[in-house]
């Protein structure tokens, strides 16, 4: 029997095929449906050579191979390799590779390599480890310099940090492997805690892009080569076998996305937010101008490009099978960007084009064959990821050095003539493109005149709101800054928003109505979404009709529906501690008390550090328990094991706060404050000014509340607090805090108040 994590063996798979076979040929006479299955794709050669040959020794094929010779790039040959925290050997074993490295108790262990991930410019190694799972190293080979590096070198991980490689974090069968096998299923046993993880083969091939292919022989085998079947234009699939470009996008997002799952994985036919919720182009992940910042991927930086919205697809620029280019050096760029102006597909709107030699001095203003000649280097500049793998934007946008000075974004010219003084730099550029100008319709400068609350913030946001240009991931992410500003015109945008066509406009919609609405207003906005054709949507509604009072959801009839759909989809990702505090909440908010306090336990014992369980046990036992010492027991102890975590200080200093203890919660707060870094620090600092004004340090309060203004001017809640605080002894200074406020949105309830 093959290992819980073992692919299937050909010569198994090929006799589970024949029986297959023979119970096809009895049921041929029956009116069912037979649903297609998953086929050694060894046999897709012999009539698919060229694409099969492509495929070959691709990074997709050789995306995970069992450990052995021939895959195992990395020196094993037992030398010794230390990171700042941990030491760990690489040798063989009787044929083995083995890392001796220190364990999930800071003791060494063997620990044999399985599998290894990827193979340029790095390549992880997943190690076998009780329970069916697979943990990836945080040792990687640099395949270029042939050496070893740890992928979270100077951040102090060793076993005691959520990142090393024995944690819930490192756990490939949920984190990985999905994007990395065909037809993979995660196979979790919560009860267990186990996992029995299955795929068809390691690597990615054909149906994990087409589907399942059991049909599809059999049509190939009933149809003639001569007589094309023209009653089954599906070819034997689920779907159509050639991808339609409309679809292909989606289908190549499912692994080339930032997202997040819904289910043990996906389904073929289903539409990319039936099986995954994606990220839009939120402030931590893209830059205001919407290029790549965090990890990413492609999907989310190319859908806002000019480029998808003329109907350029993956495989215009890439051979879908073998991944590479499809032209070398500018070649792929000058298909459709030549002095003939035609684009390579005549499905591509090629009205935007301008007939000129683009690959030409004249153009990029570079020497032919430098860097400055490069498309990609100019229109897609690259990150470093993963330490060593530099990935290429995909947004697609153009250099303009002012803009980046101005608005605080990388910029192509200023990441390559670094040597250059800016104010120099940009002068140059204006010398030689006279007629720059931004090419995307004043988003960047508007994105960031709302996230950084300049005057005139609602109205930048509604006016590219208005736009009839404006990509869907673009208008969802607007749609995400609208809590910021409320405003009956804000509620407006949402209520169309929510009918948006585009499901992740309607996601966005859906989770900024709270913020603007009442509830009886979300309550209706939100009933007509329980029928939504995507999953995703469907979800985000049910999690904020949950929240509502009982009463108000009382007469929606599809309520019971929506609430089970959601906790199946929790329950289908049990081996996740945020899906078990996702059901603690639920159980809260459904009246099923009884459950929620396993419900926390199960989430931490999938993951000790996940630190909102922590901080909701605690809670917990405070107010339903009425333990309030227990829960603050809790939370000390957590401090205890995790001393640098902001959010624990943070809870503690407020279970303080509602126990009367000012003077012990104020240093609690503090901490908090002092640990938790850039922007994400605004509530923090939010409720240690008003606990250092209820204990009657007014002037501490009052600083720390200016200086986070200063620090974020479209925080609301603080500048409210401010102009509250100051409005008897220091009203000029309040009332200017309000004008500041109606500049930047004259439509705010707090302004139309004072009116």
């Amino acid at each position: 029997m093959p290992s819980p994590t073992a692919p299937i063996p050909e010569s198994e798979s090929e006799s589970e095929s024949e029986s297959e076979s023979e119970s096809e040929s009895v049921a041929e006479h029956s009116t069912a449906i037979t649903p297609p299955e998953w086929v050694n794709e060894a046999q897709c050669q012999s009539c698919h050579a060229a694409a099969f040959a492509d495929w070959q020794g691709s990074h997709h094929q050789l995306a995970m191979q069992p450990a052995a010779e021939h895959s195992v790039l990395g020196d094993f040959s037992g030398q010794q390799i230390d990171s700042d925290t941990e030491s760990s050997r690489f040798l063989r074993d009787n044929g083995a590779f083995v890392i001796q490295t220190p364990g999930a108790d800071g003791q060494p262990v063997d620990a044999k390599v399985a599998y290894t991930f990827g193979i340029e410019p790095l390549q992880q190694y997943l190690l076998e480890m009780p329970g069916g799972r697979l943990q990836a190293h945080g040792m990687a080979w640099d395949t270029q310099q042939q050496a070893w590096f740890h992928l979270y070198q100077d951040q102090g991980v060793d076993h005691q940090d959520r990142l090393h490689w024995t944690g819930s974090v490192q756990n490939a069968n949920f984190m990985c492997i999905e994007c990395h096998a065909t037809d993979f299923k995660r196979n979790y046993d919560a009860a267990t805690d186990t996992f029995a993880s299955r795929w068809q083969a390691p690597g990615v091939g054909c149906q994990s892009c087409h589907g399942p292919a059991s049909g599809h022989l059999e049509w190939a085998a009933d149809t003639p080569a001569t007589e094309p079947d023209q009653q089954n234009n599906s070819m034997g699939f689920a779907t159509s076998p050639s991808i339609a470009s409309t679809e292909e996008v989606e289908v190549c997002a499912r692994c080339h996305s930032r997202r997040s799952p819904l289910d043990d994985g996906y389904q073929h036919g289903n539409a990319l937010m039936d099986d995954f919720l994606p990220s839009i182009l939120s402030a931590d992940l893209y830059e205001v101008d919407g290029k790549i910042k965090a990890e990413v991927f492609e999907y989310g930086s190319f859908k806002q490009s000019r480029m998808h919205a003329a109907g350029v697809v993956c495989s215009d620029c890439h051979n879908p099978h073998s991944g590479e280019l499809r032209a070398s050096g500018n070649g792929v760029c000058t298909q459709c960007h030549n002095s003939n102006a035609q684009p390579t597909r005549a499905a591509i709107q090629g009205g935007g084009l301008q007939a000129k030699n683009y690959d030409s001095p004249d153009h990029h203003k570079h020497p032919n064959g430098s860097p400055g000649a490069q498309c990609i280097n100019c229109h897609m500049p690259g990150k470093l990821y993963m330490t060593n793998d530099l990935r290429h934007d995909h947004s697609f946008t153009s250099p303009n050095p002012a803009q980046a000075l101005e608005l605080s974004h990388s910029d192509a010219c200023l990441g390559c003539h670094q040597q250059v003084e800016p104010g120099e730099l940009v002068a140059q550029f204006l010398a030689q493109y006279p007629e720059a100008l931004p090419r995307d319709g004043g988003y960047a400068q508007d994105m960031a005149a709302a996230r950084g609350g300049k005057p005139g913030a609602a109205a930048a946001l509604f006016r590219q709101l208005a736009r009839d240009d404006q990509p869907a991931i673009r208008v969802a992410t607007l749609v995400s800054e609208l809590p910021r500003y409320p405003s009956l015109a804000g509620l407006q945008q949402l209520a169309r928003a929510v009918r948006h066509p585009d499901p992740s406009v309607r996601v966005a919609a859906i989770n900024s109505l709270p913020a603007l609405a009442s509830e009886t207003q979300l309550r209706d906005l939100l009933a007509p979404l329980a029928a939504d054709p995507v999953r995703a949507v469907r979800l985000a509604a049910a999690w904020q009709l949950a929240q509502l009072p009982a009463q108000t959801r009382s007469g929606l009839t599809a309520w019971p529906a929506l609430r089970a759909e959601y906790e199946q989809v929790q329950n289908n990702l049990l081996e996740r501690a945020d899906a078990h505090f996702n059901l603690a909440m639920l159980y809260q908010l459904s009246s099923r008390e009884d459950k929620v306090e396993a419900a926390l336990r199960d989430a931490l014992e999938r993951d000790a550090g996940f630190f909102p369980a922590i901080i909701m046990q605690a809670q917990w036992q405070e107010q339903y328990f009425r333990l309030p010492k227990r829960g603050l027991t809790l939370l000390q102890q957590a401090i205890a094991r995790h001393p640098d975590e902001p959010s624990l200080h943070h809870a503690l200093g407020l279970a303080l706060v509602r126990q009367g203890n000012l003077a012990e919660a104020l240093p609690a707060l503090a901490l908090a404050l002092a640990q938790q870094l850039g922007s994400d620090n605004a509530d923090y600092a939010y409720v240690l000014a008003v606990a250092l004004h209820d204990s009657g340090e007014r002037d501490k309060a009052l600083r720390l509340l200016e200086e986070n203004l200063a620090a974020d001017p479209a925080n609301r809640q603080v500048r409210l607090a401010l102009v509250s605080y100051l409005s008897v002894q220091a009203p000029a200074k309040s009332k200017a805090l309000m004008e500041e406020l109606r500049a930047q949105n004259p439509d705010d309830p707090a302004v139309q108040k004072l009116r």
